[in-house]
């Protein structure tokens, strides 16, 4: 596997046309992000992509207790949870799979890492489809024997052993 970088890598733009950039990640380099660091009590950090070129730029503020500018208002009542968050992820469909199996071992690692990494995104869960799904080559279930209630024909298909398991 390749060695971990510290510190932000920049994006290296790939384009695409139609004003539809990506950065570039392939077997010797990825952009990378600093690490996360919370901001202090009353802060906030602030995320931001665009297709002015903006990737993933951190900015820092501080909350108002009361508003002083016209325009936008959010109000937030730190003392109710209404949720907890487990954390964030994406999903590894047949069609992500595939083309992930495509590139080069080292361009494998430079992406996963890119999304699993301290130095990417850090997504710490991901949703696997069950069966095919609009991202599959073909259509295909577990069990297409009609009235086999006991699931006594269940088999997973190649593309999730080799692809998902």
């Amino acid at each position: 596997t390749l060695p971990c970088f510290p510190g932000a890598r920049p994006c290296i733009p790939k384009d695409f046309g139609h004003g539809s950039l990506v950065c570039v990640c392939n077997a010797t380099y990825c952009d990378t992000l600093d690490p996360l660091v919370l901001p202090a009590p009353g802060s906030y950090a602030k995320y931001e992509s665009s297709k002015a070129g903006k990737r993933l730029e951190r900015s820092e503020g501080r909350f108002q207790s009361s508003l002083r500018t016209p325009g936008l208002l959010l109000t937030l009542n730190i003392s109710t949870l209404y949720q907890h968050v487990k954390g964030f992820g994406g999903s590894l469909s047949d069609a992500a799979a595939m083309n992930i199996l495509k590139l080069s071992r080292p361009a494998q690692d430079n992406l996963l890492r890119s999304y699993f990494s301290e130095s990417g995104i850090e997504y710490n869960l991901i949703r696997v489809p069950m069966a095919c799904s609009d991202f599959s080559v073909r259509p295909y279930s577990y069990d297409d024997v009609a009235d086999d209630y006991e699931l006594k024909h269940f088999r997973l298909a190649d593309e999730d052993v080799k692809m998902k398991v």
